[in-house]
């Protein structure tokens, strides 16, 4: 049986882009941000810059208020780095999600897909990207045949988002605006990954990038370009220039709302709009509204300060919710406001026990389910959330939230009940049963029973939590200690078997739907802090890391397997619902405590920025599916 599914959003724009062309050629709707390059013919007219069917936005239908050109907005991140904050917060993707979490075509006119298989692009006609050329399916056809079959750009062969049964698909440029990808099966993780907050890359723009790569440059400037940007190899210099998800390059053309003009290092990053930005709201004026973003780089521990400090006009990251009743204060002294959003992950904080420990006695302890039930047994969650969130989250497994239409109460459940006696038990049985003359238990080695959890540090939170379970902990017998390292050091420890335990967030995605991915619930990336050395395996398909050896564990990859080669719904749903069972029966990871709440600090001058919202990494791009380019700032 064949399934499709299709989606020409330009349907819609085709009917009335015409009304949109007409306003934009009878009323002079050009930003004032623009008068000067219309003036000196660096840009042509509006209606000759949009597409010829742009993307409608209707601020009315989605409940906003359709907005006024100008404005600057600073926000403060913690190292240059997270530049890469603008790509996740401008959502520019093929194909995007709605608030609602449907797919939607956003840079694509529209999209057919045929049992999850066969994928057709219909791109906008007269598309451009921001410095002007145009984009299309040139610029598919450049990133196929000389990037991704390129052996020294993609030595590992692709994203496995592009081979997930080992093979990469068809590629076919059927004209200008069209391409299909074709795989001889289904391949479900094609579409969320074009959606996600860093987005599997299939095109690129091909005339800018070709002067950095050997098969179109000469030898002798290519190796001038070498030297200039420090780079040893031609691929690295390739790399480097096209690197879309952090926008280091102020030169490489974007469809972003908002472009880089500044190049690292630096202490502050202005982006600017994107003169051929392909949105427009119902008036037929351009999006973004906001003309400039400014990015000030600033210590991770004193952003909640400076943003208090009434130095922010939009701040998402950097704070957190033991930062509220601070930030709220501010609303005396700046006009600010700060709303509180829902957490979108399966657990705000989740202890992880590594199941690729290097210590052998450790590691044995960790796999038994039994110890990873006592562990989650003794916590007592009504405190934490008392104490850490003021009795606003919910105590909680790692898992989906109640807005999943996946969730049920026994996966939130599970293990979960402050039960001290029975961990103890549970403890005994295992055989860690002999005690020192402090009451500490003593591993089957004669050491005493210390878990030492490692945290990088970025959050007074983790903190606060740990010195709760080291209390409770503590009540059954074994000590906690805590080591705190920088994000880098933190996860290369984790990879080499040096971290026991660490303190992280839960499952990224706690409102999936049987459609996403399942992934998050089996050891598939080397991130993962639980089985670092399981998900590298995964990753690198057998090259790397380390094959599970749990029998639990090699059911949920068996699982994810069989998701990923069915199209039916049905059948994804009963997968999810046995790999969610599976995962929270097993506690592989120690969920605390979720639906937990995350401030969001505004300027009170700045307009259609939900007052509640879910936010999380995937699949809203923090901030990026309310569509930052309708925000506006009154004043302006």
């Amino acid at each position: 049986m064949v399934t499709r599914r299709s989606f020409l959003g330009g349907l819609v724009g085709a009917a009335i882009a015409p009304s949109i062309a007409n306003a934009a050629a009878d009323r002079d709707i050009e930003p004032e941000f623009l008068r000067d390059w219309l003036r000196a013919d660096r840009i042509p007219p509006m209606v000759d810059r949009l597409p010829t069917h742009p993307r409608i936005v209707n601020m009315k239908e989605s409940g906003r208020r359709a907005g006024t050109y100008g404005g600057t907005v600073r926000t403060i991140i913690g190292s240059a780095k997270d530049i890469r904050y603008m790509t996740i917060y401008g959502y520019a993707r093929l194909v995007g999600y709605d608030t609602k979490l449907q797919f939607q075509p956003d840079i694509l006119m529209g999209f057919t897909s045929e049992n999850d298989s066969v994928f057709t692009f219909y791109l906008r006609e007269g598309h451009r990207w921001s410095d002007g050329s145009p984009f299309t399916a040139d610029d598919f056809r450049y990133w196929w045949e000389d990037v991704i079959l390129n052996s020294e750009l993609t030595p590992g062969g692709g994203a496995l988002e592009l081979r997930p049964h080992g093979e990469l698909p068809k590629f076919e440029m059927l004209d200008q605006t069209t391409v299909r990808y074709t795989w001889s099966k289904p391949n479900p993780n094609f579409m969320p990954a074009l959606a996600g907050p860093l987005p599997l890359v299939i095109f690129g723009p091909g005339k800018y990038l070709k002067q950095f790569h050997k098969k179109y440059q000469d030898d002798f400037r290519l190796s001038a370009l070498m030297k200039e940007n420090r780079v040893k190899k031609w691929a690295d210099l390739h790399i480097k220039m096209s690197r879309a998800s952090r926008p280091e390059n102020p030169d490489l053309p974007m469809l972003d709302p908002w472009v880089n003009t500044t190049r690292p290092p630096a202490e502050q990053f202005v982006f600017v709009r994107n003169p051929f930005f392909h949105r427009v709201d119902e008036n037929g004026v351009q999006l973004p509204y906001i003309d400039k973003f400014i990015l000030n780089v600033s210590s991770s521990s004193i952003i909640a300060a400076k943003a208090g400090a009434g130095e922010s006009d939009l701040q998402a990251t950097g704070i957190d919710f033991n930062d509220y009743t601070f930030l709220k204060d501010a609303e005396k002294r700046f006009p600010v406001k700060v709303n509180l959003w829902k957490q979108a992950r399966g657990s705000r904080v989740a202890l992880l026990p590594n199941l690729n420990c290097a210590d052998e006695v450790w590691r044995k302890l960790f796999s038994d389910v039994r110890f990873r039930r006592a562990l989650s047994l003794a916590v007592d969650r009504h405190e934490i959330n008392m104490v850490a969130f003021y009795g606003l989250g919910r105590a909680s497994a790692d898992t989906v939230l109640p807005e999943s239409p996946l969730y049920k109460p026994e996966y939130a459940d599970a293990f979960i009940a402050h039960d001290p006696d029975t961990a103890n038990k549970l403890l005994d049985e295992i055989g860690l049963d002999k005690r020192d003359d402090e009451g500490f238990r003593l591993l089957p080695d004669g050491r005493r029973a210390e878990i030492t959890v490692e945290t990088a540090g970025e959050s007074n939170l983790d903190t606060d939590v740990l010195e709760l379970v080291r209390d409770h902990w503590k009540v059954i017998g074994l000590a906690l200690y805590t080591r705190t390292s920088q994000r880098d050091i933190f996860r290369n420890r984790a990879m080499s078997g040096s971290i026991m335990m660490s303190i992280w967030f839960g499952i990224d995605n706690g409102i999936a739907t049987a459609d996403m991915s399942p992934g998050q619930l089996a050891p598939t990336l080397d991130d993962q802090l639980q089985w670092p050395l399981w998900g590298m395996n995964y990753l690198s398909a057998g090259q790397a890391g380390k094959a599970p050896d749990l029998p639990e564990v090699k059911q949920l990859v068996a699982l994810l397997n069989q998701w990923g080669e069915t199209t039916m719904f049905e059948e994804r749903e009963a997968i999810w619902h046995q790999m969610l069972s599976l995962y929270t029966q097993q506690v592989f990871s120690i969920g605390l405590i979720n639906s937990t709440l995350q401030p969001i600090l505004r300027s009170a001058k700045l307009q259609n920025v939900p007052e509640q919202a879910l936010y999380g990494f995937d699949p809203t791009s923090f901030l990026g599916i309310y569509m930052p380019d309708c925000f506006w700032l009154e004043e302006a």
